[in-house]
């Protein structure tokens, strides 16, 4: 009963609402942009190149990786990976989802605090989301408050994570266009598509944000009830 109770579609559904919006947005806008070359002609590759050089960032690694918008930094190994559609093709949105990535490896080594703090967040989250589970769903099987709570303190590790990572995307995509326009990488225009691409990327994090709440929200309110009986 617990997986079809009526009372967690009030807490999922509206950040659920925001997550496909966020997914359809970023797949839309990725699509329309993909398809508009840069004045330059600069492949992702290319304009990652130029912009880690003009950062003094010539330590970080340039791979592919396969998938489609898997584009990601690696601060453990120093690594900007892209995916096949931004690695080789000379797009507008390619220019922007680099910078980002990009923004990203400048964080590492400014070393924003941020990006830190998410770092140490990542073992919290992980182990956090699964053995809260663990934890709350035995709490409510065998009737103790106690373990329900347990739970979701192990689950608000997701939402803490979800929560600062939406500041550390939001700078490397402010990062991003700071990059694009003081290299002189983008006209006017390019510089509003890219911005655009941006943006729409951020709206997930924003989404994700909303989920992890209205879960941990759902989870309370579970072991609130359960407080109360007791």
């Amino acid at each position: 009963m617990f997986f079809f109770d009526p009372k967690y579609l009030l807490f999922a559904l509206p950040a659920l609402l925001v997550m496909l919006y966020a997914q359809w947005k970023v797949s839309s806008t990725y699509s329309k942009y993909s398809k508009v070359a840069n004045m330059h002609g600069l492949t992702g590759l290319e304009v990652a190149r130029r912009l880690l050089r003009a950062n003094d960032l010539g330590h970080v690694a340039i791979e592919g990786t396969s998938g489609n918008l898997t584009d990601h930094y690696d601060p453990g190994k120093k690594v900007l990976r892209l995916s096949e559609g931004v690695h080789d093709t000379p797009s507008v949105a390619a220019m922007g989802i680099v910078a980002h990535e990009v923004g990203h490896a400048v964080q590492d080594n400014v070393g924003y605090v941020p990006m830190r703090v998410r770092g140490g967040l990542v073992p919290l989250a992980n182990v956090g989301t699964w053995l809260g589970y663990i934890f709350f769903m035995l709490g409510i099987v065998v009737q103790v408050s106690g373990l329900v709570w347990l739970g979701v303190i192990l689950f608000s590790g997701a939402v803490a994570f979800a929560l600062v990572t939406l500041p550390v995307e939001l700078d490397a995509s402010r990062r991003a266009r700071a990059m694009l326009q003081s290299n002189g990488l983008v006209s006017v225009t390019e510089f509003d598509a890219a911005s655009a691409v941006l943006s729409a990327a951020a709206l997930t994090y924003v989404a994700a944000l909303l989920q992890a709440v209205a879960n941990l929200l759902y989870y309370v309110s579970i072991a609130v009830g359960m407080s109360r009986r007791d």
